[in-house]
């Protein structure tokens, strides 16, 4: 699932995703089902406590080389360098940011850390690992 088959050098078109922290299965790395008090993997069956449910990063962007267009996902802590603190942290400092400012709609929040994502990766060449 990691090994890398190629290398492609190419340009990031646009940002595919505006959520890019999700909360994630230690076990498979699938999506968690969250209630306010649990979470659940459908995949594995893991199950536990919400509050204690692991975040990871995903980006989903549109690339260009010189002669194709690609749609591509970005899991995981290849990611941490970007955001400057990990998918958890991140969680954390959103979930922070919004009880402080008191906004029960969080579209402010989400509106601005997708204007920095774009502002970081739209326009700039990275070489991926495909």
């Amino acid at each position: 699932m990691n090994s890398v088959q190629g290398l492609l050098a190419a340009s990031v078109i646009s940002i595919q995703n505006s959520c890019f922290v999700y909360p994630a299965c230690q076990n498979c790395f699938s999506r968690l089902i969250l209630d306010s008090r649990r979470f659940s993997c459908l995949r594995c069956g893991c199950t536990g406590e919400a509050k204690d449910a692991s975040y990871r990063y995903k980006l989903s962007l549109k690339i260009a080389d010189t002669n194709d267009l690609f749609d591509i996902t970005v899991f995981g802590s290849c990611l941490d360098p970007f955001f400057g603190v990990t998918a958890e942290n991140l969680q954390r400092y959103i979930q922070d940011f919004n009880q402080l400012s008191g906004e029960t709609n969080t579209e402010s929040s989400t509106r601005a850390l997708v204007q920095a994502v774009e502002t970081c990766f739209i326009g700039k060449r990275f070489i991926f690992g495909v």
